[in-house]
C-alpha cells in the first residue's frame, strides 16, 4: 500500500508523538491550579464555565466529547470530518494536539501554535478535569 506524502507525514508525527507521551508522567498527576493559569492562554478564544463560543468553541465538558459536536459553532472541514470519523476528546487526543495543532490536524482553524511543555499540557487538562460539570 502506497500512503501519500501528506499521510505519511501524519503518520511519523503522531508516531513521534507516541514515544513522546510515553515518557511523559500520567496526566492525572497534572496540577489543576497550575492548568487555570495556563488556561490563560485559551481564554481569548475558549470559554470553560459558560457554554458560550468565541472564536473557537466552548470547552464546557469536553473530555470525552465527540470533535466538532458544539452547536452553533462553524468548525473548519478538518475538524468536522474528524468528529464524523468518530474522533474524540480525551487526555490522549488533547495530549497530541495541543502539542501541535496544525500538525496533528492539518487544516484545522486553530491559530494557537501549541503548547512547548508537557507539564503544561498536563496541568491543563487536570485543570479541564476539574472544570467538568457533574
Amino acid at each position: 500500500m502506497r500512503m501519500s506524502v501528506k499521510n505519511l507525514i501524519a503518520f511519523s508525527f503522531l508516531s513521534g508523538l507516541s514515544g513522546l507521551m510515553l515518557a511523559q508522567p500520567a496526566l492525572a498527576d497534572g496540577d489543576a491550579d497550575k492548568g487555570k493559569k495556563v488556561f490563560a492562554k485559551c481564554m481569548a478564544c475558549h470559554t470553560i464555565e459558560e457554554a458560550k463560543n468565541r472564536v473557537g468553541p466552548h470547552l464546557v465538558n469536553i473530555m470525552d466529547r465527540k470533535t466538532a459536536s458544539v452547536e452553533g459553532f462553524k468548525y473548519s472541514p478538518a475538524m468536522t470530518k474528524a468528529g464524523e470519523d468518530g474522533m474524540i476528546w480525551d487526555e490522549a487526543t488533547l495530549t497530541a494536539y495541543l502539542t501541535a495543532p496544525k500538525a496533528f490536524m492539518p487544516g484545522n482553524k486553530m491559530a494557537f501554535a501549541g503548547l512547548k511543555k508537557p507539564e503544561d499540557i498536563s496541568n491543563l487538562i487536570a485543570f479541564i478535569h476539574s472544570k467538568a460539570v457533574q
